[in-house]
């Protein structure tokens, strides 16, 4: 391969964590981002295992552990709000817990001055041939890259336009929520509380000392439909599915439709054949994700760009044996990370429906 130009779709966390690599590595690196800005979305992400070591070559271990929430643990309640049992802070929490928007923040801070950033954009169609990949974007000019990376979440665009439909890609596991964050009533501080039972769960914490909480209201469903719909459809269906649920949940009811930040997702899982076509491979979610019942995603969007960079560097920069030896190696890690999703799901109420 002469050239060395790549596009990579997604500015979240496995994007700028690509792109930080490939730059190291040579690379003349453009990140697009469907986004006006860069997200400021998401409360706290965790990290586990062979994550670490991939923060520390990256240089960024102390800073991002200087974000550690320090959350304390979780109280398990019944319908009444009384206490029943105590879960570990590790169990939501990973080795590491801090809040997603430092993270992409510190990300997007050690990539900015060396890599193109176009914000408010997305790709509207690719074409590949033996030299490179054609790009049309929604906005912007054609243009031509050598390699094109797919960093765009669970409905990656990429994924759509060279593997095919989210529904070939996605498995549903029975479970969709409602995020967002209201006032600390309940006083959480670096803490959090569950309750579950019948289909559904609420889960609150407390991620710092301040006077708000996160919220997530999960519930089972048969697909993963709701995630594409307006949010008045979202919210009836929450509504619905917590409708004579006890305890706080009326008043959390209230504060999901005054929220400014809610967010709506199912756990699903991405099961494809194949992370590569051609000149074309997928990073984190977008080519495995493993749910968020998992808690690995995060680590996996990092570990996955560390050992995509490194096959490349290894084959010398050529694509069909770096794609090839990078999922021969992640794929295992993936499979065993789904299966915690799947768990996970399970018990929360849900569970794969198909």
């Amino acid at each position: 391969m002469t050239s060395k130009t790549v596009l990579i779709s997604g500015a979240s966390v496995a994007g700028p964590a690509l792109a930080h690599f490939l730059r190291r590595d040579g690379y003349d690196v453009t990140v697009v981002e469907r986004a006006p800005t860069l997200r400021d979305s998401g409360y706290a992400v965790d990290f586990r295992g062979a994550a670490f070591d991939v923060l520390d070559e990256m240089g960024l271990l102390d800073e991002v552990r200087a974000h550690d929430t320090k959350m304390r643990g979780t109280a398990l309640v019944d319908e009444t709000g009384t206490e029943t049992g105590r879960l570990p802070a590790e169990v939501f929490a990973g080795e590491l817990e801090v809040p997603k928007r430092e993270l992409t923040r510190i990300l997007h801070r050690i990539t900015e001055g060396e890599v193109e950033y176009v914000f408010d954009d997305s790709i509207a169609a690719l074409t590949q041939d033996d030299s490179g990949v054609t790009v049309e974007f929604e906005r912007g000019a054609r243009r031509r890259f050598s390699l094109v990376f797919g960093a765009d979440g669970l409905y990656s665009k990429v994924r759509q336009l060279v593997f095919g439909p989210h529904t070939d890609a996605l498995e549903h596991l029975g479970l969709s929520g409602v995020g967002f964050t209201t006032t600390d009533f309940l006083g959480l501080d670096r803490s959090g509380v569950l309750h579950q039972g019948n289909g559904r769960a609420i889960y609150a914490y407390g991620p710092d000392d301040g006077d708000r909480m996160a919220v997530s209201l999960s519930f089972s469903t048969s697909s993963p439909a709701l995630d594409r719909r307006p949010r008045e459809e979202q919210e009836h269906a929450v509504r619905a599915a917590f409708a004579g649920c006890g305890w706080v949940a009326p008043r959390l009811l209230r504060a999901m439709t005054e929220a400014d930040d809610l967010y709506f997702s199912s756990s699903s899982q991405v099961r494809l054949d194949r992370w590569s076509h051609g000149r074309v491979a997928l990073v984190g979610d977008a080519g495995y994700c493993a749910a968020p019942t998992s808690g690995m995603g995060t680590s996996q969007a990092l570990i996955g760009a560390r050992t995509l960079t490194r096959h490349l560097a290894a084959s010398a920069d050529d694509h069909r044996t770096a794609f090839t030896a990078y999922e021969a190696e992640l794929r295992p890690y993936v499979a065993e990370n789904q299966a915690k999703g799947r768990e996970g799901a399970r018990a929360f109420g849900g569970g794969p429906t198909g």
